[in-house]
């Protein structure tokens, strides 16, 4: 069972991968990547809150995110929106 944490994170890794797909068709990120688009789908929509992390990183080359602005991005802990519920740009850490 997953715990709130890793719903969070999966739906802050999906928000920060469709703000940097933009305007790109899922079907073109999906071929360029070699992941699925279903897959792609899902993890932008959060029903896949822990991908792989070969997968993450395949997303992340093709959109052109560095892994570790991806994890800090990701990180509810070190931005403390755990206790404030704060939100902000999905490319901004």
């Amino acid at each position: 069972m997953l715990s709130v944490a890793d719903r969070e994170r999966g739906q802050r890794l999906g928000a920060l991968l469709r703000e940097a797909r933009a305007e790109r068709s899922m079907v073109d990120i999906a071929a360029l990547s070699g992941v699925p688009v279903e897959t792609l789908r899902k993890i932008e929509s959060g029903r896949i809150p822990t991908p792989a992390f070969f997968t993450v990183a395949a997303l992340a080359a093709t959109l052109g995110l560095r892994l570790e602005d991806v994890a800090v991005h990701c990180d509810l802990t070190a931005r403390g929106d755990l206790a404030d519920g704060a939100s902000g740009s999905a490319l901004t850490a």
